[in-house]
């Protein structure tokens, strides 16, 4: 909530830009703010949030931290606190106020954060809820400071065990693309055949984005060297997968499509594709030929045409 005479803070009218202004009403309004002063937002968002770069929150936030001296920000625990929220916002402190602002404390992470919010609380009532939690600490209290280096090396901690996680995720997926590459030694039943074919149809298969990691597509595209009625699989293999990149139709179901074309309509070589392939289109040509001749662009069909109703 901001209050009316927010404009009437000299600090806001004589000291703050009109950037000042923008970023200070946001970090009283967005939705992540509670009622207790205290919450938790990232640079990224209030980038998303507000249109600027991150290189821009980043100089607004120095600039309220340190000129201004009316937020603190936890870079670890990513909690934000408002200076003067108590002052201008804590004004009354019945029981569903005092349960709200005390579950929320709870959640909070840095204490000192609390301290710094509980400076500029008027209400005793309210200035004890937030004391039970830090009870205004000295910087010099080795306890209180020894709980916040607890608190901060267990985050420490989390972000640590996270960025191995991602680590680790990234290398299995690294040597699992490593040990993808299907092996030569496959189950050709044709003995006369030559690895060297399979190696082939494979190389030309990664190199051109049919999938370098789909192990299951290039076994069924390999059976095809020693279970079809081709006098050479593959000639007849690279020829389909040459008509598929210029297509740029990179899917093994296309290319068996076309292989299954050719056998069934007996095109065993390749000059026997290629006459089978230029017949075809041929055939598409000419039935096109007929549409523009008996329809033209400028014919317009009307059904009634003729009708006396």
């Amino acid at each position: 909530m901001v209050r009316t005479d927010f404009w009437l803070n000299p600090i806001v009218s004589e000291e703050m830009t009109p950037e000042d202004r923008y970023f200070y009403l946001y970090l009283l309004t967005n939705h992540h703010t509670t009622q207790c002063g205290i919450y938790k937002i990232t640079k990224k968002q209030i980038a998303f949030d507000m249109g600027y770069s991150i290189e821009a929150v980043n100089s607004l936030m120095t600039r309220f931290i340190e000129h201004h001296e009316l937020i603190q920000y936890n870079p670890v625990t990513r909690e934000l606190a408002i200076k003067n929220w108590g002052k201008d916002n804590l004004h009354k402190a019945g029981k569903p106020v005092l349960d709200c602002i005390l579950s929320e404390l709870k959640e909070v992470q840095d204490l000192l954060l609390i301290g710094y919010v509980a400076e500029s609380i008027v209400k005793e009532d309210l200035l004890a809820v937030y004391e039970s939690f830090c009870d205004v600490p000295n910087e010099e209290d080795e306890s209180f400071n020894d709980t916040l280096t607890i608190r901060g090396q267990k985050e420490k901690e989390k972000q640590k065990e996270k960025e191995n996680k991602e680590q680790k995720e990234k290398e299995n997926k690294k040597q699992q693309q490593e040990t993808l590459e299907p092996s030569l030694e496959f189950n050709i039943e044709n003995e006369s055949l030559q690895n060297e074919e399979a190696k082939e149809i494979i190389e030309f298969w990664d190199q051109n984005g049919f999938g370098y990691s789909n192990l299951s597509a290039k076994k069924q595209l390999l059976s095809w060297l020693y279970d079809s009625s081709f006098e050479n699989p593959k000639d007849m293999v690279l020829k389909a997968l040459e008509i598929a990149c210029s297509r740029n139709k990179r899917q093994l179901n296309y290319v068996i499509g076309i292989l299954r074309n050719w056998e069934m309509g007996s095109s065993l070589t390749l000059d026997d594709a290629t006459c089978y392939d230029e017949n075809k289109e041929y055939k598409k040509v000419a039935i096109q030929d007929l549409i523009e001749t008996y329809f033209p662009k400028e014919c317009v069909l009307d059904l009634t045409a003729g009708e006396d109703w």
